[in-house]
């Protein structure tokens, strides 16, 4: 019983330190922890990528509101009111 018990505390070992390799820092595969704790890809080959698209924005057109009250009143508080 106390080698079953030894092979167990053993194995349970093993695998334990095996997936904590594997993790790489808590990171994943093909990650690892930079110099101020961030997770950051391991260098390997370049994969080109295309250029980003950069498009002009269009110009502003600011159009003056139509009246909406007629002569005499104003917008005020969401309705007409005389002046």
């Amino acid at each position: 019983m106390k080698y079953l018990f030894a092979a167990v505390m053993l194995a349970s070992a093993v695998v334990g330190f095996s997936e904590a390799a594997s993790a790489a820092g808590g990171c994943g595969p093909g990650w690892y922890r930079g110099p101020y704790g961030g997770c950051r890809p391991m260098r390997g080959p370049v994969v080109v990528r295309p250029a980003p698209v950069v498009v002009a924005p269009a110009p502003v057109v600011v159009v003056p509101r139509a009246r909406v009250c007629p002569y005499g009143f104003r917008w005020y508080a969401g309705r007409c009111r005389p002046f």
